[in-house]
């Protein structure tokens, strides 16, 4: 008999206002989407620090930050680990972007993003690109112990910095 896998959450559609935030990311310090405005947002919502998975996809992330910072993408991790454990595994890692506690309320932003697991507790594995006015061009969730790499993120800001470039050419 086969176990039956739960079903995935679907992403914000493209089109949709990316819903607002504000969460930490060290114990004094927070950030909101409002502060990205002008800049493409990266969202890479995981399940948790220190598991295989997340830590490999964000190690993935970090490799290829240069190429997303060339599209003038600022790249976030969310997960609701509370921001201790973000500093510690960020260290660990030696990630060069920040991590967003979801921590207090507990998965208030992963609802919003529809990246929660309610039978967990935790967030999705899902990923988002927002354009520079805070809306969701892109987003996607893959099973939690699969890591769906970049190349969905790197094409979305390819299409992004393209669509910018003929705007400017038209003007």
């Amino acid at each position: 008999m086969a176990i039956a896998t739960p079903s995935l959450s679907l992403p914000l559609p493209a089109g949709t206002r990316a819903p607002s935030f504000q969460l930490a990311v060290t114990p004094e310090q927070s950030l909101s989407l409002e502060s990205c405005a002008g800049s493409p947002v990266v969202l890479v919502f995981y399940p948790a620090d220190f598991s295989p998975v997340c830590g490999d996809e964000l190690a993935l992330f970090n490799e290829v930050l240069p190429e997303l910072q060339r599209h003038g993408a600022r790249v976030f991790g969310v997960s609701v680990d509370s921001v201790w454990c973000h500093l510690a595994f960020a260290r660990e890692r030696g990630l060069r972007f920040p991590l967003l506690a979801d921590f207090h309320p507990k998965g208030e932003m992963s609802r919003r993003y529809h990246a929660w697991r309610e039978g967990e507790g935790v967030s999705e594995r899902a990923l988002y690109v927002l354009d520079g006015d805070g809306v969701i061009v892109w987003g996607h969730v893959a099973p939690p112990d699969v890591n769906p790499g970049v190349d969905g993120v790197l094409d979305a800001l390819e299409k992004l910095s393209a669509r910018a470039a003929s705007r400017e050419a038209r003007s």
